[in-house]
Formats: C-alpha cells, sequence, structure tokens
C-alpha cells in the first residue's frame, strides 16, 4: 500500500525528468504492481504535479518498457514476460562483458578501490540478509564498471536494457543458493577487475548475466504454473 504521509511535492524545473526518476523505484520495487492502471490522479497529488508532466514521465517510462500508454484508457505498469527476459539478458550480458573488457583497460587504482569499498558493503549486506541493500549495492558495482569502461554509448545502452530487467530481478528476489552462488560471482569479478584482466572479466560478466537470466526465467515459470487453473 502507498504511503501518503509527508510532502513529496516536487519543486524542479525539469519536472517530467523528477517524474522518472520517481516513479521508476515505485515500478521496479513493485508498490505500482505489474499489470496495474497506473494511478494519475493520485500520483499527480502525491508528488504536487498536473497531469502534463506527469504524462510526459509516462510517456518516457513507455519508451523504457515499463509502461503501456492505451488511448483513452491511460497507462498500465508492464508484465515481465519470459520472452523479454530471454530476449533482453543476452544482449545485456554483451555488454556488460564489453564494459568489463574495456574497464580494465581505463580504469584507475581509486576507481579499483571504490568497486572493492562496494563489494566490501555488498557482503555485509548479504551477510544481514538485507536483500533491498544488496541490490542497491551491486547496481552500483555494475554501474562502476560500466563507467570506467569510458564510453558513452556503450553506457547509455547498458542501462536501459539494465533498468528493464532490474525489475525483473527485483521481483524474482533470489533463492538462497542463487544468492550465494552470485555473491562467489562478484568475489570473481572483484578478482580480474583488480588484475586488470579484460578477457576473464568479460567472460565471467557474460556467465554472471546468464546465471541471473535462467534464475528469473525459473522465477517466471513457477508463477505461471502457481497461476495457471487445474
Amino acid at each position: 500500500m502507498m504511503n501518503h504521509t509527508g510532502s513529496q511535492a516536487i519543486k524542479r524545473k525539469s519536472l517530467h525528468q523528477e517524474l522518472v526518476d520517481r516513479l521508476q523505484p515505485l515500478i521496479i520495487g513493485g508498490e505500482l504492481a505489474p499489470g496495474s492502471k497506473v494511478p494519475e490522479k493520485m500520483l499527480c497529488t502525491r508528488f504536487g504535479v498536473s497531469r502534463t508532466p506527469l504524462r510526459e514521465a509516462l510517456k518516457v517510462l513507455a519508451s523504457e518498457g515499463l509502461v503501456r500508454l492505451e488511448p483513452n484508457r491511460g497507462a498500465w505498469v508492464t508484465q515481465v514476460t519470459i520472452s523479454e527476459v530471454e530476449e533482453v539478458f543476452p544482449v545485456l550480458g554483451a555488454l556488460e562483458a564489453l564494459s568489463g573488457e574495456l574497464a580494465c583497460k581505463s580504469i584507475t587504482d581509486a576507481e579499483i578501490a571504490a568497486v572493492r569499498g562496494l563489494h566490501e558493503d555488498m557482503i555485509r549486506s548479504y551477510e544481514k540478509r538485507d536483500l533491498d541493500s544488496y541490490f542497491a549495492i551491486n547496481q552500483k558495482i555494475h554501474r562502476a564498471i560500466l563507467l570506467a569502461a569510458r564510453n558513452d554509448t556503450l553506457t547509455t545502452s547498458c542501462q536501459a536494457l539494465s533498468l528493464r530487467m532490474q525489475r525483473a530481478r527485483y521481483l524474482a528476489n533470489m533463492s538462497e543458493g542463487r544468492w550465494y552462488a552470485a555473491v562467489q560471482e562478484h568475489e570473481t569479478i572483484l578478482k580480474f577487475l583488480v588484475e586488470r584482466d579484460g578477457s576473464r572479466l568479460a567472460r565471467t560478466l557474460l556467465d554472471h548475466m546468464d546465471a541471473k537470466r535462467a534464475s528469473v526465467v525459473q522465477w517466471l515459470e513457477a508463477q505461471k504454473v502457481s497461476t495457471d487453473p487445474d
């Protein structure tokens, strides 16, 4: 249930972009549930804006695949589908692999130290079984490697696809076994980054993303079975 307490009015000039930034986590985290109608009136009240910037924001979210716009019916949060996951994850994996290979050529010692710090924070979140914190730090690690690649085209493409799949990963959560395996994969990612071994880091990132794909597909298949009529 949404919490409407406190003022969340937006006062910055770029209202529709600010709204995009506010709405993305609501969709990714499931507060705006897959398949549900976007409550435009309520969101306008919540954020203190008119319908115009909200609808501009919804157009951006539609271009990102997070909502779909229906004429005269409003906006709806899109469902995460197995076919989308199977289509997007291999491309995302290839982009992540390329980011690792390029990062190893240009990453600084300070940037590696920052990634190591994030990794240690992520391990602490894992030990506390704080999945929300773990996911947030995990995203920062992948973004840090991506930015270290020093390639704006790659960054734009990878972030757009990552956003679409971030929701799938968040909704699916992780089994204890998959979570442990993911942590071990991140240990290897850090090792090859420190060694600046681009080819092995690329291979590890590719395998890491494929394992994520498999776990999300498994969860979606289980959801499908549980909702199918007898």
